[in-house]
C-alpha cells in the first residue's frame, strides 16, 4: 500500500537545508552589489525622531556667541534659541536639550530652581512657541554653582544627601515651566527616587525621568565645560562620576536607577562605551539613551576641517553604531546636519 502523501512529506529530509554553505556555493557579496539590495537588508536605521539636540542658553537679548572648541554650536539667549529652533523644526528635529548658564552663580545653585532661572524662562517661552517639540530638561547644578561642582560642598567635599533636595525642588521647577522630560545628569546617589517622589508629589507623575545612569569622568567633557562655563573650580568629578575602567558597575547604576523609577536610562559618553550600551541592551528593554558627548564632537569637526575625513560617512557611521549597539535614543551636536543629511538621502 502507498504511503500518503502526508506522511511521506512529513518524513525529514536525509540532508537538511543549510544556509552555511562554504564559498563558492555561498557568496556574501551577492546582497551588497547594488544600492537598492544594501537597503533592503540593512539591518539598522538611524531616525531623525531619535535624535536630540543640546542647546546653551544664556541670560540677555539678541546674543549668540559661537563656542570656540564646537564649531557651530552657541551660547544664545532666548531669543536667539527660539530662532534657532525654528530652523531645527523645519529640519525635523523633533527633541531639545536645555542647559543654563546664569548670569549669576552662588552655592545654593538658585538658578537651577528658582521659576526665573534661565532654563525655566526658556521652557515657557519655546512651549509657547513650539508646544508640540520634545523639551528634555537637564537637571543639574554644576552650572548655577560658584565652585562648579554638581552639589553642595561641606568640608571641601560633594556632600550627597543635601544635595537631593536641590535636585528635587529643580526638577519640579522644569516641569511647572513646562519640560517633557527630565534629566538628572548628576549622579548622585538616590537622585532619581528622590527626584521621582518630588515630582509625583507635585502632581507631575506623568513627567518622565531620562537618568544620566553610567556618567562616567570622562576627558570628552572639555567643550562642554567651555559652553556651560561648568568647570570645577577645584578638583574634580571622579568622586561621583564612575571610573571610566568599570563596566560591571555601569550595570549596577543601571539597575539601581531602574529601581529607583527612571523611564529611560544613559550612558554617557557614548562612543568609547558602546560596550556599556550594548550590556544595557541585553539586561532591560527599557529605552537607551546615549549621549554623543562634546569631545567626540569636536575631535570629528576639528578632523573634517582638515580634510582629513569625509564628516557625513563619518558621522553616519558613528551614530548608526550606536544605534546598532542598541541605543534607542542619541543626544548628539551633529543632529541638525544629520537631520539634513538623512532627508537629501530620501530625495
Amino acid at each position: 500500500m502507498k504511503e500518503s502523501r502526508v506522511s511521506t512529506l512529513s518524513k525529514p529530509l536525509a540532508t537538511p537545508v543549510t544556509t552555511n554553505l562554504p564559498y563558492p556555493a555561498m557568496r556574501m557579496r551577492r546582497m551588497r552589489s547594488q544600492a537598492p539590495l544594501r537597503a533592503m537588508v540593512r539591518e539598522t536605521h538611524l531616525r531623525i525622531e531619535q535624535l536630540i539636540y543640546p542647546l546653551f542658553l544664556i541670560e540677555g537679548n539678541g546674543i549668540r556667541k559661537p563656542i570656540s572648541s564646537m564649531p557651530g554650536i552657541n551660547q544664545q539667549t532666548i531669543d536667539r534659541a527660539l530662532e534657532e529652533i525654528s530652523e531645527l523644526i523645519a529640519e525635523g528635529v523633533t527633541a531639545i536639550l536645555l542647559f543654563g548658564i546664569p548670569e549669576h552663580k552662588d552655592a545654593e545653585a538658585t538658578g537651577a530652581w528658582h521659576p526665573d532661572g534661565v532654563v525655566q524662562r526658556a521652557t515657557r517661552a519655546i512651549k509657547e512657541a513650539y508646544p508640540d517639540l520634545l523639551v528634555v530638561a537637564d537637571t543639574c547644578l554644576c552650572e548655577y554653582m560658584d565652585h562648579g561642582h554638581c552639589g553642595i560642598i561641606e568640608d571641601g567635599q560633594v556632600v550627597n544627601d543635601p544635595t537631593l533636595h536641590i535636585l528635587a525642588r529643580a526638577a519640579v521647577a522644569q516641569a511647572q515651566a513646562g519640560a517633557d522630560i527630565i534629566a538628572p545628569s548628576d549622579m548622585m546617589d538616590g537622585r532619581i527616587a528622590a527626584i521621582r517622589k518630588a515630582l509625583d508629589d507635585a502632581s507631575f507623575e506623568h513627567i518622565p525621568i531620562m537618568a544620566y545612569s553610567a556618567k562616567f569622568a570622562s576627558a570628552l567633557y572639555g567643550p562642554f565645560r567651555e559652553a556651560a562655563e561648568s568647570a570645577p573650580k577645584f578638583g574634580d568629578r571622579t568622586s561621583y562620576q564612575m571610573d571610566p575602567a568599570n563596566g560591571r558597575e555601569a550595570l549596577r547604576e543601571i539597575e539601581l536607577d531602574i529601581a529607583e523609577g527612571a523611564d529611560v536610562i544613559m550612558i554617557k559618553p557614548a562612543l568609547s562605551y558602546s560596550d556599556i550600551i550594548s550590556k544595557a541592551r541585553e539586561m532591560t528593554k527599557m529605552p537607551i539613551a546615549a549621549y554623543n558627548v562634546s569631545g567626540e564632537y569636536s575631535m570629528v569637526k576639528a578632523a573634517a576641517a582638515n580634510g582629513w575625513i569625509d564628516e557625513k560617512r563619518v558621522v553616519l557611521e558613528t551614530l548608526t553604531g550606536l544605534v546598532r549597539a542598541g541605543a534607542d535614543i542619541i543626544i548628539t551636536y551633529h543632529a541638525r546636519d544629520i537631520a539634513r543629511w538623512l532627508k537629501q538621502d530620501q530625495q
